[in-house]
């Protein structure tokens, strides 16, 4: 298994943007985001900070998660996971893990993320090292 690591969006790669908002979209299942949103964030990465891995096989995607810096430090943390998927062929080989490890020793600074409760990947990141400090709420404005 290898791990492209992308910084820049006119960087030679193997997978296109396309291609990592699909894989994201289709293997985040019931925890993911539209389409839009995935490729916000793919953009936030090129614009603004963050980069992209993608665990493969060849020609085949494995896992892909990004990583958005949050331009602060301390009371939030200078970073944060917002997206993490392995394909359901390769779950429980590692694959995630990996990707994890690889982003905490890729990041400047500390790392946040957001997981539901229910989420099976919450023990894969307590594992690794990750605690639960706040309990997130959010207040959407209606339109």
């Amino acid at each position: 298994m290898d791990i492209q690591h992308i910084r820049q969006k006119h960087q030679p790669d193997r997978f296109g943007d396309s291609q990592i908002v699909d894989f994201l979209f289709t293997h985040l299942e019931q925890y993911g985001d539209p389409k839009e949103d995935i490729e916000r964030c793919i953009n936030y990465v090129y614009y603004r900070g963050g980069f992209i891995l993608i665990a493969h096989e060849g020609d085949q995607m494995m896992g892909v998660t990004i990583v958005n810096k949050t331009g602060m430090k301390g009371f939030i943390p200078e970073n944060i996971l917002v997206y993490i998927a392995v394909d359901p062929v390769f779950r429980g080989h590692g694959v995630g893990k990996a990707l994890v490890k690889k982003a905490l020793s890729v990041a400047r600074g500390d790392m946040a993320l957001h997981v539901e409760p229910d989420n099976p990947a919450r023990h894969l990141y307590e594992k690794i090292g990750f605690t639960s400090k706040y309990v997130e709420m959010r207040y959407k404005k209606s339109n």
